[in-house]
Formats: structure tokens, C-alpha cells, sequence
């Protein structure tokens, strides 16, 4: 018997007043009617889509979904980044629809059994949940091919802390233009794009505050891109121990720019700092002060916050010096005023003072106790 095809729905009302041609040919009109019901029922309760509503392509959906994103300009650097290597690779040939749960399974373990990297996996994993969560949004999709629990989280190493003989170690070693940028990543606790926007004008060596106002952070491409801080947080006034005081001094004096919109931090040849070179600079300097090659110059900012709390702030203390913020800190934590950070500072300063005191005393009780030879 001839097969008779019923491709195209019976006429009845459809979304948009449009005629949807069906993804399946039916051998019977009972067929064909069979499945019409079905799509009704689907339309009554909301869970109808077109059959071709998921054809759209995934790295034009996704190269467009980081352009609408209101993003920091790293964060922009690092999803097309994850894009380019880890997930258009697999998917970008591909239609939204044609990327499965088991398909994202296979990627995922192809992706940790390739680069041995389970934190860039899960950025990467969690870059695609976030595209496909929108997906569904848009209705393109019905369901998150991303479902594998745990899949996204980052298993972070404990954060290493420094001594004060280490952080003296490594602003010794790093050379002297670059010794108050150490310290002040430790003692202010500042983040590198804050130090890289720091100017003149941002300077109060009388009373020893450096306000924070913008943050400059270095693209892959090596330029700078001056913006806002992390977050509101972020623009505050660090009071500095008060042994950083000369140390400020000096360096304003030989390194900084001139002009109340110099920089406070530029290279040798008068440019801005850059990663590379300062990082070349930063392994040979941690070296030096027997320090881990994991220590990173972000870990002196947890170095900075465990001396402080050790000095006596609390909490609420610390995350405004460090111009850390959430909602939720916002709602419990008690406010913490200039005067209130002074005493921090002050701690902060006694402490600093008694570990290098401790530590030298140590030196010469072990330097009187060589032998003197015959």
C-alpha cells in the first residue's frame, strides 16, 4: 500500500497565527492526529516548541551571549579564552539542540583527561551551563544539557600564607622600584589593578592613607583598560603601618611619576608595569625567599588579612580594608569607620615591628654562636 505522509498539521490555530510544518512524516492521518493531540496538550500547559526552535548555531549563540553581558574586561578575556579552547572546539559546529546531556558527559571527561586541569574544566563547564541556562530562557531549548552535579565547583588549594621575614624577603629581592608594590600587597592588602591605578594624588604621606578609586587591569593583549574596582567595595582609604612610612616616601621621591596624575608604579623605561616582566621578576624574587612556586603575588593579600586579624580586627575590619563586599556581609557585619582601620593599622605596625625584631635577635644569637676558628 502507497505510504501517504501527512507533514504539515491539520489546519487548526497555532502560536503567531502560523502554519508549523511537523519534524516527522506519518504513515496514517490517524498518526498524523495522534500527534497533533499531543502537541496540543504540550500547548495547553506551556510546553509546546517549534520543532526547529532549537536550530540555532552554538558559537553564534555564544559569541553573542558574552557580548550582552555586562562584564569586566578580564572576565570577557577569560570566557572567550575558555570558548576558543575548551568548548567551541566540540560544540561549535553544532545547533543548540543537537548538544545533549550525554554529549556534555563525553566533552567534560574528554576535557579532564586531556589537560589534567580540573579547575579550567569546571570554568569551562560552568561558562556552558550559564550560555544554556539562558537558552532556556529564550525558549531555544527545554532543558540544560548541563546536569552533572558538582561538575562546575573549583576545588581550591588551601591559600598559603607568608611570614613577615618572607614578604621582607621578597621585597628585598624584588629590587627597590618594586619593594613598596610588595609590601603594599601585603600590608594594604591591595589587588594588582588597584596598584597599577595608583597616582600621586591618591597619596596622603602626612597621614599615611592611600585612597583606592580605580583599578586598571592588563588584558591578554597587553593593554590596560582603567576602570571601576571589583566592586564598590573596592574605593576606599587604606590607612598604612607606620612603617611603611619611609618606604613610601622613598618611592614617591625616585619612582613615581611626576605630577598629581603620575603613576605610582612604572618600569624601568618609564612605561606602566606589565604582567610578564614583573612576573619574571616576582618567581626570581620568590625563589630567593624560599618560598613555594605556587605563592602568588595574590596570596600576600592573604597574608595581609591573616596578620590583621592576628593584630585584632575582626571580620568586617578586614573586608573593608581589603575592599571585599557582599550582600550578605553587608546585612551582618558591623560598620568599620577611618578611625576604627587606624587601630588596625596600628596593630598591624606592632606586629610587623616584634616579627622583625624577634627575627633579627634570632640572627645574632645564631651569628654568636659560630665559631671563631683558632
Amino acid at each position: 500500500m502507497e505510504r501517504t505522509e501527512y507533514s504539515e498539521l491539520p489546519q487548526r490555530g497555532w502560536p503567531d497565527g502560523e502554519r508549523i510544518r511537523a519534524d516527522e512524516t506519518f504513515e496514517t492521518k490517524k498518526d498524523a492526529e495522534v500527534w497533533l493531540s499531543q502537541v496540543e496538550a504540550d500547548l495547553s500547559r506551556g510546553d509546546w516548541r517549534a520543532p526547529d526552535v532549537g536550530a540555532v548555531n552554538f558559537r553564534i549563540y555564544a559569541e553573542k551571549w558574552v557580548e550582552e553581558r555586562e562584564l569586566a574586561v578580564r572576565t570577557v578575556d577569560l570566557y572567550k579564552h575558555l570558548l576558543r579552547l575548551h568548548i567551541l572546539p566540540a560544540f561549535g559546529t553544532l545547533d543548540l539542540d543537537e548538544i545533549t546531556a550525554p554529549r556534555v558527559r563525553e566533552w567534560r571527561a574528554e576535557r579532564l583527561r586531556t589537560t589534567k586541569a580540573k579547575t579550567t574544566v569546571a570554568k569551562a563547564y560552568r561558562l556552558l551551563k550559564g550560555i544554556f541556562e539562558t537558552a532556556v530562557d529564550d525558549d531555544l531549548v527545554s532543558r540544560n544539557p548541563c546536569r552533572i552535579k558538582g561538575a562546575g565547583k573549583e576545588s581550591a588549594a588551601e591559600r598559603r600564607i607568608a611570614t613577615v621575614a618572607q614578604v621582607d624577603a621578597l621585597a628585598d629581592s624584588i629590587g627597590i622600584r618594586w619593594r613598596l608594590m610588595v609590601y603594599l600587597g601585603a600590608y594594604g592588602p591591595m589587588r594588582p589593578e588597584e596598584l597599577a591605578g595608583l597616582r600621586r594624588r591618591d597619596v596622603d604621606l602626612d597621614n599615611l592613607v592611600i585612597s583606592v578609586r580605580v583599578a586598571e587591569p592588563e588584558r591578554t593583549n597587553g593593554k590596560r583598560a582603567p576602570g571601576e574596582t571589583k566592586s564598590d567595595a573596592g574605593v576606599r582609604a587604606v590607612v598604612l603601618p607606620a612603617f611603611l612610612r619611609k618606604e613610601a616616601r622613598q618611592h614617591l621621591a625616585w619612582f613615581a611619576e611626576k605630577g598629581p596624575d603620575g603613576l605610582i608604579f612604572v618600569g624601568e623605561k618609564g612605561a606602566p608595569f606589565r604582567r610578564t616582566s614583573f612576573g619574571r621578576k616576582w618567581r626570581r624574587a620568590r625563589a630567593a625567599a624560599g618560598l613555594p612556586d605556587g605563592f602568588r603575588f595574590y596570596d600576600l593579600r592573604h597574608t595581609g588579612h591573616t596578620l590583621s586579624t592576628r593584630s585584632g580586627a575582626t571580620l568586617k575590619d578586614t573586608m573593608v580594608r581589603a575592599g571585599q563586599s557582599s550582600e550578605k556581609a553587608a546585612l551582618i557585619y558591623q560598620h568599620s569607620d577611618e578611625e576604627r582601620q587606624r587601630d588596625v593599622a596600628a596593630g598591624l605596625d606592632d606586629m610587623v615591628r616584634a616579627e622583625r625584631s624577634k627575627h633579627h635577635s634570632g640572627d645574632r644569637a645564631h651569628h654568636s654562636e659560630e665559631p671563631t676558628g683558632s
